[in-house]
């Protein structure tokens, strides 16, 4: 129904499912799949990605929405989209295969090094609704941020 793999590419990094913290938890931890550093925000830099190696599949009236961890904004961290969506068609895309990313902007004064299996934001499962005039026919061409495109 639900749930998280390895994104190609990912299966030898030792890379760790999401999963909750605790049992009554919403959201799925997931850690950084690689070292990266955030830079401190200047004007026109765009988000740095980081990479989870993961991918999700769902049922189809479902997407999962990626929030920023509360530790987060305490290091001057924040989601460049406030909070992201994955879609159902987004796993196995050609590009990537669905693989998961956060969009962080730092606005610190300084550079934040965010280290391989830290967790770096949580991911939450949701039901969404459609219009009864809904006639959406198209079909997903491409991975991150490709909507739009």
């Amino acid at each position: 129904m639900r749930g998280f793999e390895i994104a190609k590419g990912w299966e030898d990094k030792n890379i760790n499912l999401p999963k909750r913290s605790t049992k009554h938890a919403a959201g799925y931890d997931f850690e950084a799949a690689e070292d990266v550093v955030i830079p401190s925000f200047t004007k026109g830099m765009k988000p740095t990605l980081v990479k989870t190696g993961i991918k999700a599949y769902m049922m189809e009236d479902e997407m999962l929405c990626l929030y920023n961890r509360s530790s987060g904004p305490k290091r001057g961290l924040i989601l460049a989209n406030s909070v992201g969506i994955v879609d159902k068609d987004y796993y196995g895309n050609p590009d990537n295969d669905g693989h998961i990313m956060f969009a962080f902007l730092n606005e610190s004064d300084s550079d934040v090094e965010i280290k391989k299996g830290e967790r770096i934001g949580q991911g939450i499962f949701q039901k969404f609704l459609i219009t009864d005039s809904d006639d959406a026919e198209g079909e997903r061409q491409g991975g991150f941020g490709s909507t739009s495109k």
